[in-house]
């Protein structure tokens, strides 16, 4: 069904402190961070290099449900009266297929836990025949796939099991993680699946030094990568992640990390290609959200043109978010729309960033006295960087919102 590389992957402490502290840089209105050089966006490249999942094939489309009883005691065999499947306790779910007693072992590492889980549950599959092995499967895709993903949103899709490897579900589980960053950037951390903002910021920001790579050559590639343990508290650590953030050196932002990977070996990859780069509609069933690729044409070793910044058109409705359409899944369908760019630098862009943001970029509580000083000269004047002249540009146009933000923090701190 295609689940096989995603179900080995290792466990993944999470980083905590990044995670919250990409969440406040995270832009509603165009489903982007906003950082000091630029919009950054996780696109479906990320998930399939990452994670494995299929970002290509059909739309995670359909409806949800307020309950999932009667598809449950269709679909899975188990008797959920006055009880919404959502609530179905992980136990249960075990109980059903022997193996209950399947928890983590002293030691134990994740793929292993994983491996025997799967190899205990295939005893139990091959112990049942027809409905009764099909509803066994739905339990097993629900206990390991569904609690990882989409829970019990997944259910529908599940009834017809031979079609379950031929939908999107990296595609949908990369709209699900758009949408969690949309919420209050006061709730802290992700609730989907972390691990792929986590592993696409040791990629793309390594100079935040998060992440301690092992097992090089490993696929997917969050295989290769452990958290590194941070024993400050929480609360500083965003803090500092954030001051390292507005520090960051423009080069050392790798826009195209997987440059030199081969994918021979990773036909998850393969396949999504016709779906890389390119502004496209996320499905995940009633929910669907922009990926708005042509903000990072970096990413595709491109430079970035001045383009249309999305905003909120409708001052009720919830940034970036639609319904599922007609004109959305017709989207889907054709590949969306191919990202193009025929600038010659990023300094119109830099400018136009500027301008719209400002010192919304910054979320640090220091920045170099020096640096600002240095940057403020050049507001208004020629940029004589010939090492990075857009960092120049960009300095130079928020040097002086900067340096307002800073003093008008004092003064608060001081009132």
């Amino acid at each position: 069904m295609g689940f096989g590389p995603f179900l080995r992957l290792d466990e993944l402490t999470p980083d905590v402190a990044l995670i919250q502290a990409l969440k406040e840089r995270w832009d509603p209105e165009c489903h982007a961070f906003l950082l000091p050089w630029g919009h950054m966006i996780p696109t479906l490249e990320d998930v399939a290099w990452i994670t494995s999942l299929r970002v290509d094939g059909q739309a995670v489309t359909g409806v949800t449900y307020t309950s999932y009883q009667e598809l449950a005691e269709r679909l899975l065999g188990l008797d959920v009266t006055r009880e919404r499947s959502s609530l179905i306790p992980r136990t249960r779910l075990q109980a059903s297929l022997g193996v209950v007693s399947a928890h983590h072992q002293t030691g134990e590492s994740q793929v292993d836990y994983m491996a025997r889980m799967i190899e205990d549950s295939r005893a139990a599959l091959a112990e049942e025949e027809g409905a009764a092995a099909d509803h066994d499967l739905r339990r097993f895709l629900i206990l390991v796939i569904g609690k990882l993903i989409l829970g019990t949103r997944c259910l529908p899709l599940l009834e017809d099991l031979s079609s379950v490897g031929s939908y999107a579900w990296g595609a949908a589980l990369l709209a699900h993680l758009f949408d969690s960053l949309g919420t209050s950037s006061r709730e802290t951390g992700v609730a989907e699946f972390f691990q792929l903002l986590q592993v696409w910021a040791y990629h793309h920001l390594p100079s935040l030094g998060r992440g301690e790579p092992r097992r090089a050559g490993a696929v997917p590639l969050l295989r290769r990568w452990r958290f590194r343990r941070d024993k400050q508290s929480l609360r500083r650590q965003v803090t500092s992640i954030h001051d390292a953030l507005d520090t960051v050196p423009f080069g050392h932002v790798q826009w195209t990390p997987y440059v030199g990977e081969d994918d021979a070996a990773q036909q998850w990859v393969k396949r999504g290609r016709p779906y890389f780069g390119r502004d496209i509609w996320l499905h995940s069933f009633n929910m669907v959200v922009p990926l708005h690729h042509r903000l990072v044409a970096r990413t595709l070793g491109l430079h970035q043109a001045v383009v249309e910044f999305p905003t909120r058109q409708r001052s009720w409705e919830r940034p970036g978010r639609s319904f599922c359409g007609i004109q959305q899944l017709e989207d889907w369908e054709q590949r969306g729309k191919e990202v193009v760019s025929e600038a010659t630098s990023d300094e119109d862009y830099f400018r136009a960033y500027a301008r719209r943001y400002g010192a919304q970029v910054y979320k640090g509580t220091r920045r170099s006295r020096e640096e600002l000083d240095r940057a403020q000269q050049m507001v208004g004047g020629a940029s004589s960087s010939r090492e990075d002249p857009g960092r120049s540009v960009l300095e130079g146009r928020l040097a002086a919102a900067v340096a307002r933000a800073e003093d008008a923090l004092a003064q608060a701190r001081s009132g």
